[in-house]
């Protein structure tokens, strides 16, 4: 191989390694953002959880009353 052509392939191939490793940055930036969103988005679903409980709850003791004959 001569040395134009090793220079050629070196240029390339660094080319290659700067663009995967900007490919990579920017993939563990999403990744960063996903787990983020991730971490919100199971505190939200843990908040509706005990809201669905409570209005259960709520649901269960109107119901109660109704039938106690407690409500006019």
């Amino acid at each position: 191989m001569d040395d134009d052509a090793l220079d050629d392939l070196v240029r390339r191939l660094t080319a290659l390694i700067v663009k995967i490793d900007e490919r990579d940055s920017h993939m563990v930036e999403r990744l960063d953002a996903l787990q983020t969103m991730l971490e919100e988005q199971r505190a939200f679903n843990q908040e509706q959880v005990r809201i669905n409980t409570r209005l259960e709850t709520l649901m269960r003791e109107v119901f109660q009353q109704r039938h106690n004959g407690h409500e006019a």
